[in-house]
């Protein structure tokens, strides 16, 4: 353990490394104190950079300060392209999408270069820094807010935007899942931005590696029926079990 520690800190951050999230409110509730002592410790964590502190609980920190962003991109890449290149088999020429933010969502819009004809949107600048000027790309960057290292963009504009528009596809990425299959994300805003492009989109494609069915996060986006499919590498027996079998997901294994 971690000398400068205690205990019930070095237990906290073993729970939240195996479910990804937890609320102060459960975490007070499993250890029998108060949600201000729990605060107390989580504050140490981030302080100690062991864990991230978000509003309302507490996550694992590879989710945003430890690893950069650009470091983000590196990590699980060959599954992140075997997902992308699925993904953008699935959309047919002449639609319309939008894409979300994310290093999984950006190895879509590299495999959507390969496309003759397509009108993007997208709430991502990195996303919209590699289809710009590709022959049959249409592209449109919704404005809003920029938001984190990401260069997502957010905020009353971003929704009023997109709510302008209708969309064939929105590619979506994520973060874990609720117990009860909801899908989430660590980012409020970016939550609500998911949620209006997927409210106006014919079908979603939600892109994300294997690893994320095992966390939580902090913000639900939809249930699975607000979902299309889910594009991800592999897919375990439990896996397959947990999100398909019980939770109804039609999930596509790149």
């Amino acid at each position: 353990m971690n000398d400068t520690i205690t205990e019930r800190q070095a237990r906290i951050v073993e729970i939240v490394s195996q479910q990804g999230f937890a609320t102060i409110d459960t975490l007070a509730r499993d250890f029998g104190v108060s949600a201000q002592s729990v605060r107390r410790d989580i504050i140490k964590l981030d302080a100690e950079g062991l864990l991230q502190r978000f509003h309302g609980g507490v996550g694992v920190r590879e989710t945003s300060v430890r690893l950069g962003y650009a470091e983000k991109r590196t990590v699980a890449a060959d599954a992140k392209q075997r997902i992308a290149r699925k993904a953008a088999a699935l959309i047919e020429e002449g639609s319309t999408v939008f894409l979300d933010v994310g290093t999984t969502v950006e190895a879509v819009a590299h495999a959507l270069c390969e496309k003759r004809q397509l009108m993007v949107f997208t709430t991502s600048l990195p996303a919209a820094a590699i289809l710009t000027g590709r022959p049959g790309i249409e592209l449109f960057v919704v404005g809003g807010a920029v938001r984190g290292a990401d260069g997502s963009l957010a905020g009353e504009t971003t929704l009023a935007t997109i709510a302008r528009f209708r969309f064939d596809y929105a590619v979506i990425g994520y973060s874990g899942f609720d117990d009860d299959g909801a899908m989430m994300d660590f980012d409020m805003e970016k939550v609500a931005v998911k949620q209006q492009a997927m409210a106006r989109a014919a079908s979603v494609l939600a892109v994300g590696d294997s690893s994320k069915f095992a966390r939580h996060a902090l913000a639900r986006i939809a249930l699975p029926d607000a979902f299309g499919t889910i594009v991800t590498d592999m897919l375990s027996v439990g896996d397959q079990k947990r999100f398909v079998d019980t939770f109804e997901y039609e999930v596509t294994v790149a």
